[in-house]
């Protein structure tokens, strides 16, 4: 094991060593179509348990289990619920991670004593190559620090983790730069429990509408959904539409959507000058990484529209702006909600053939 930095390896030659690591019980950061993962060998719990170590993650923040192909699902856990043998099949390779139940040979570390455990194939081949090369199946939060901005790079890797990480393998800028949508799909109607890089349209396309339910307040039953998280170090304030900046002569950022606003802020990153909102949401961390270096007091960051990928880029800012409390376990601010809600297309954005195939499909995938 790494005693200095880690080794950084080129992806798409540093696969065998960074298997063997895997194998040997370590740390390998990977990059996958979302975040950069921090793996270990998911049925190794020693090997899972330097995961929270590195991370400094609470143990009830359960991890994502990740697999090479989408068979490897029922070779692992047995027959799974139509509708989420049909979301794997639609979905993956893919931002899409499903709750599926643990089997025996996932040691419940991995859940955080669950009985549910959270699994996708990512849609990257260097990473489904390393978990092939491995032999097992993978266990990988972000490869960042507890709470903290997930890394789209692998310098942010690097920067954050040190030499609590074994391997990192540089892929670079990662193509989707925010996590993977988490679905639970077992029971009549799919719960979104964490907003993410596959839109809630694209869903509904495919099983009809969907409930979601994208905050917890108390232990969490998929990672990613605690009130407070992927935040900076520097404080952040969601705040609608390009502004002025305040004329007290603080030294702020603005974390712009589409168009720059008036002078006055020491750092200004523009997500999208198209108004792109999933060229916005690949952006995302890594703008959010250089403000938090540009030495500002405070980053004021705009909302996104509130519509495809943008409502996964305002779930990110809303719990980025929140507060955790380590001290009493608790999240404090305008993520603490828990809040929910049902998403359907528009009735006048849905022809009569759109209802009545999501009619057929509902029928077909929900068990």
């Amino acid at each position: 094991m790494s005693t200095g930095s880690p080794r950084v390896l080129p992806a798409d030659s540093g696969i065998a060593e960074a298997a063997a690591v895997l194998r040997d019980g370590g740390l390998v950061a990977f990059p996958t179509e979302t975040v950069y993962g921090l793996g270990a060998n998911a049925l190794d719990a020693r090997a899972a348990a330097r995961i929270f170590e590195a991370k400094a993650r609470p143990s009830f923040d359960p991890l994502i289990t990740h697999l090479a192909d989408a068979p490897d699902l029922e070779k692992l856990v047995g027959p799974v619920p139509p509708a989420v043998a049909a979301l794997a099949e639609r979905f993956w390779p893919g931002p899409l991670t499903l709750l599926v139940d643990r089997p025996a040979e996932i040691p419940p570390i991995v859940t955080s004593g669950l009985d549910t455990m959270a699994v996708r194939v990512p849609d990257e081949p260097s990473a489904r190559a390393l978990i092939r090369a491995a032999g097992v199946p993978v266990a990988a939060p972000s490869a960042n620090r507890f709470g903290q901005l997930s890394p789209t790079r692998a310098e942010h890797v690097v920067k954050g983790l040190g030499a609590a990480v074994d391997v990192v393998l540089d892929g670079g800028p990662t193509r989707c730069g925010i996590e993977s949508t988490i679905v639970d799909a077992r029971g009549a109607q799919p719960v979104v429990l964490r907003l993410g890089a596959l839109a809630l349209e694209e869903l509904v396309e495919a099983v009809g509408p969907v409930s979601v339910r994208p905050g917890s307040s108390g232990q969490p039953v998929a990672p990613g959904t605690l009130a407070a998280h992927y935040a900076p170090r520097t404080p952040l304030r969601v705040v609608a539409g390009a502004q002025p900046a305040p004329a007290d002569g603080g030294r702020r950022g603005f974390l712009a959507f589409r168009e720059r606003p008036a002078d006055g802020y020491a750092a200004v990153e523009v997500l999208s000058p198209a108004g792109d909102v999933t060229e916005a949401a690949a952006r995302l961390f890594d703008a959010l990484h250089r403000l938090d270096a540009a030495g500002v007091t405070e980053i004021l960051a705009e909302a996104a529209p509130d519509t495809g990928v943008g409502r996964a880029i305002n779930d990110r800012l809303r719990r980025a702006a929140a507060t955790w409390d380590p001290a009493d376990a608790r999240m404090h601010g305008p993520a603490d909600r828990g809040y929910r809600f049902s998403y359907q297309p528009p009735e006048s954005e849905v022809s009569h053939a759109d209802r009545t195939r999501h009619h057929d499909q509902r029928r077909d995938l929900r068990p």
